[in-house]
Order: C-alpha cells, then sequence, then structure tokens
C-alpha cells in the first residue's frame, strides 16, 4: 500500500503568502468558531465510552494475571 507524505517543501509556493483579512470587520474569536461547530459532534459521549472501556480492560488484565509473577531480564 502506497503511503503519501507531506514535506514543507510541498507548500513552498503559498508558504509566505500572506492572510487575507475580512475587511470592516475583526475576526472570530478562537472559543466562538470551535464553538459553533460543537452542535454537530456526532459522536457526544463517545470519549467517556472509551474511557470506561479502557479502565475495563484494565481491570480484565489485572484479575487475569493475579497471582502472576513478571520478572525483568
Amino acid at each position: 500500500m502506497r503511503q503519501w507524505t507531506r514535506t514543507l517543501d510541498d507548500y513552498k509556493d503559498i508558504i509566505d503568502i500572506p492572510r487575507h483579512d475580512p475587511i470592516g470587520r475583526a475576526r472570530m474569536p478562537m472559543e466562538k468558531r470551535a464553538a459553533q461547530f460543537s452542535p454537530f459532534a456526532a459522536l457526544t459521549g463517545y470519549e467517556d465510552a472509551i474511557s470506561d472501556a479502557v479502565k475495563r480492560t484494565e481491570e480484565e488484565v489485572e484479575e487475569r494475571n493475579k497471582g502472576w509473577k513478571i520478572e525483568d531480564d
């Protein structure tokens, strides 16, 4: 499978172009910009579910490994 990677050289033709600023209005603060997309979060609660799954898995591994001794080389 071919994997594509990008380097800074791929963007050297546009890297120094000045950023466009809107005329007549201030830029939207980052907090508001991020907040406007929050209603579209399709996986609300996903991170909590992953944390719960990790915790349960770690508890299962600990339970299975009770009594086993790990030796260092």
